[in-house]
């Protein structure tokens, strides 16, 4: 069953009312019918498509503790070895994911455990794919390390169309694999980052799933 994200309820409002004014003043304010009915017709499409973007799929998800789940919906655009300076200060694998407008565009924990670390970086608003988007972009970069002390980065980076990205976790509290931690509007890239040797299970241009596809094996 699929329903509306929560995070879309005051966006979808907004623009209903808009709407609804703007196709008010053109049967009012124009005796023609056409454009009456082009008015309706792109007003309905373009709400439609707006509720489609903050569509809320049911999942089951199993939580194991030996995976690395995929944190959104999209397809996979970087498998590699990169420093990682924010937090870890030392090489890591990163895996990047991007979403289209079309992809769902909720975020799932990776897995389950302590947040050790969450922080707000306000920046610019490359496209989402660019190589500089993980550093100058807008992004959100929240660590969490399960009860063996495997620690994973999960960072949300805004792109061009994303100029909002929603995190619920704060440092200090505990997160359930696949669990909804937050969420990006409008198009966007995820970056996991993994212990050098994790073994990757997913490859290049993959599409994957949040909460369902494994990224990463840790046995």
């Amino acid at each position: 069953m699929t329903t509306i994200h929560k995070e879309g309820y005051k966006i979808l409002a907004g623009l209903f009312i808009t709407l609804l004014v703007i196709n008010i003043a053109v049967r009012a304010l124009s005796s023609s019918v056409d454009l009456a009915v082009i008015t309706a017709v792109i007003s309905a499409g373009l709400f439609l498509f707006t509720a489609y973007f903050f569509r809320s799929p049911r999942r089951f998800i199993e939580a194991d503790d030996k995976i690395v789940l995929s944190p959104c919906d999209g397809k996979v655009v970087a498998i590699e070895e990169v420093y990682e300076p924010e937090y870890f200060q030392d090489n890591r694998l990163q895996v990047s994911i991007f979403m289209s407008p079309s992809n769902v565009h909720i975020n799932w924990s990776p897995i389950s455990g302590l947040v050790k670390y969450n922080k707000y970086h306000p920046g610019k608003y490359l496209v989402a794919w660019h190589p500089k988007s993980s550093v100058k972009n807008e992004r959100t970069s929240v660590v969490i390390e399960d009860d063996d002390g495997f620690e994973v980065l999960v960072r949300q980076i805004a792109g061009v169309l994303a100029r909002r990205i929603v995190n619920y976790l704060e440092e200090g509290q505990e997160t359930e694999q696949g669990k909804q931690f937050g969420f990006i509007k409008f198009g966007s890239r995820i970056d996991l980052y993994l212990p050098i040797g994790t073994k990757i299970e997913i490859g290049l241009r993959q599409k994957v799933k949040g909460g369902k596809s494994v990224i990463a094996r840790l046995d």
